[in-house]
């Protein structure tokens, strides 16, 4: 249990930096510079800094121009560190020897953290980064050589990538990019190359279903126009995470559509 702990804790930091990721790489700025404040761009202290106890310590706001900040920040702080440990206590592995399970549970908390980010940053600027979808990439390929996948399977999974890819591909090119960013396509290869083409279908169709219903929900509530854009890389992570836990739950329901 204290691993558990020390991960949501460690989760509360890294969340913290990847705020700043999701601002920064958007904007093609450096990650190495220090953190300011969004208004009055002061440079923040270390005391500015520590994840959840200064925004609640601050009462949300900057303690310079007083300016109130938004509370996605501890709650993304909060979220990583949540993920940390569902991510340690829920990574399966084939071949279960301490050191795969280790780096099985370490890649797979970087996939989520990598995710994370790639949702704020499409959230924020309807946009995500090139670096973000190659690390994505590159976690996705460690993750099925940690789980002992041949030669053959990787070339299995880079086939899968381009089927998932596929629709969203087709989408794009009709719209000519005003239904779909090239960054989708992009981020549809790579779940198409880590979970397989049934599972990668079955994200795509889940982030259409929620992103239909928060489109038409936004529109309802006049929040959004007809013509209005609407991030869709989220909806495809939300498509991710819930593939990944209740894919057989999911299956079931789909093919029950079709039996009866």
């Amino acid at each position: 249990m204290l691993i558990l702990f020390y991960l949501f804790i460690l989760g509360l930091f890294l969340g913290s930096f990847f705020n700043v990721l999701s601002d920064r790489l958007p904007q093609e700025q450096s990650i190495l510079g220090r953190s300011h404040c969004d208004f009055c761009k002061k440079n923040l202290t270390v005391l500015d800094l520590i994840p959840v106890y200064s925004f609640l310590s601050l009462k949300g706001r900057c303690r310079y121009c007083h300016k109130k900040l938004s509370y996605f920040y501890p709650l993304v702080e909060i979220l990583t560190g949540c993920l940390f440990v569902i991510a340690w206590i829920t990574t399966p592995i084939v071949i279960p020897t301490a050191v795969n399970l280790l780096a099985a549970r370490i890649i797979t908390i970087g996939l989520f953290s990598v995710l994370l980010t790639i949702f704020m940053a499409d959230v924020k600027y309807h946009l995500i980064p090139d670096s973000l979808q190659f690390v994505f990439l590159v976690l996705a390929l460690c993750y099925h050589l940690v789980q002992a996948a041949s030669w053959l399977m990787l070339g299995s999974f880079i086939v899968s990538g381009i089927l998932v890819m596929l629709p969203i591909l087709i989408l794009y090119l009709i719209t000519r990019g005003r239904g779909m960013g090239f960054g989708d396509v992009k981020l549809a290869f790579v779940i198409g190359f880590l979970l397989g083409t049934i599972p990668g279908w079955i994200a795509l169709y889940i982030g259409f279903i929620a992103g239909s219903v928060v489109g038409v929900a936004l529109l309802i509530t006049k929040k959004k126009k007809l013509k209005s854009q609407i991030a869709f890389g989220p909806f495809l992570i939300i498509g991710i995470v819930l593939s990944v836990f209740y894919q057989t739950e999911i299956i079931r329901v789909w093919q029950s559509f079709f039996i009866y």
